[in-house]
């Protein structure tokens, strides 16, 4: 068993088909959705696949150490997660092709007018172990 993260944005990914903004959505619609991404995940806890997932809110700020007696949260002029990640599952599956299968049923979540949205999502495997500092893209 392997865990991916399925990321669903608010931006930055490729247009959806059903390209129309949740703040668009009538509460219905938004309630479909929801069920819609209750059910998936129900389904998956069922056959051990489901890890964790949550919906974020908008808020948030970027939080970095910044010298002795500085603020520690500083928030920049630069694309910031609170605007792109709109929330996250956690999966652990077979093989990479259950992932992309699983993450593709999930892109068929409702949205406008209740027809699917066929959003972009982002699979990201986890590391099955911490990289040697030759393999580490941050040095």
């Amino acid at each position: 068993m392997a865990k991916y993260l399925l990321l669903k944005h608010y931006r930055g990914a490729p247009t959806a088909v059903n390209d129309v903004p949740m703040d668009r959505w009538t509460p219905e619609e938004i309630s479909a959705h929801v069920q819609y991404m209750n059910d998936f995940a129900a389904r998956l806890e069922q056959s051990g696949e489901f890890v964790d997932g949550q919906a974020l809110a908008p808020e948030g700020a970027w939080v970095r150490y910044d010298g002795e007696g500085r603020p520690p949260v500083t928030d920049g002029p630069f694309a910031e997660t609170k605007d792109l990640i709109a929330g996250w599952m956690v999966i652990d599956v077979d093989s990479y092709e259950r992932a992309v299968e699983l993450a593709g049923e999930l892109s068929a979540a409702p949205g406008a007018a209740g027809k699917p949205i066929h959003e972009w999502l982002e699979v990201r495997p986890f590391l099955a172990a911490s990289p040697t500092i030759t393999e580490c893209p941050h040095r």
